[in-house]
């Protein structure tokens, strides 16, 4: 067995399911975690839980007029990256073979020339990201390991992607083996790390909405 066949087998199959367990294990966590009851009475005028939150989650997908001088690039460089890893994942060809192995279901993806703009675009936003958070005074202090290692393993199958389509750093082979490899080690990580907001930024969203809602604050 060769490096290609043990990523595309046993490797495969532990990093998916260490994933489905660990995300299964955190989601499972959050839902029995003890909650304290909120006894404070319902401001006048206050909207219902449920529009409070989705209030709340939406608005806070776009940045707030006061702060908008100082996180208004950050807002946009992780609007773009994040927007541009679905793509990848979802409309990226050979993805969409790889996924439709698994869960036997298959649709129409983008063309490589279209996903090779996207990914490099993709890429740069990641760096820049990288930059703002290393050069930021603030946000340098905030930061911790895991936003480092996340940053670095959530970018390694970008460029290990880039130079598998583009041909480049080996044999067509092993930078598919590498690619594969790159994007198993994220499975791995993502239960673990502060990739799991994938998960939860939208319930965390809507309960501070819901709670503070309540408390008649416009979040």
């Amino acid at each position: 067995m060769d490096f290609l066949d043990f990523v595309r087998g046993p490797a495969l199959k532990v990093s998916i399911a260490i994933f489905v367990a660990g995300v299964f294990w955190r989601l499972t966590a959050l839902a029995l975690r003890r909650r304290t009851l909120d006894r404070s009475l319902k401001r006048p005028g206050a909207p219902s839980a449920l529009r409070g939150g989705l209030r709340t989650i939406f608005q806070r997908m776009v940045t707030r007029k006061p702060f908008s001088h100082d996180i208004h690039v950050p807002y946009l460089v992780a609007h773009t990256f994040h927007i541009g890893l679905l793509i990848i994942v979802v409309l990226g060809t050979p993805h969409i073979l790889f996924i439709s192995e698994i869960i036997g279901v298959r649709w129409a993806g983008l063309s490589k020339g279209v996903i090779d703009i996207v990914s490099g675009i993709t890429f740069g936003a990641l760096l820049l990201a990288l930059f703002h958070r290393l050069t930021h005074p603030v946000r340098r202090r905030l930061s911790t390991f895991d936003d480092y290692l996340t940053w670095t393993i959530v970018v390694l199958p970008v460029i290990t992607g880039l130079l598998l389509t583009s041909h480049l750093g080996a044999r067509y082979e092993t930078m598919l083996a590498i690619h594969i490899a790159t994007f198993e080690i994220l499975l791995i990580w993502f239960p673990f790390g502060k990739l799991m907001h994938a998960f939860f930024w939208v319930s965390s969203r809507g309960a501070t909405g819901a709670r503070y809602s309540h408390r008649g604050a416009r979040t």
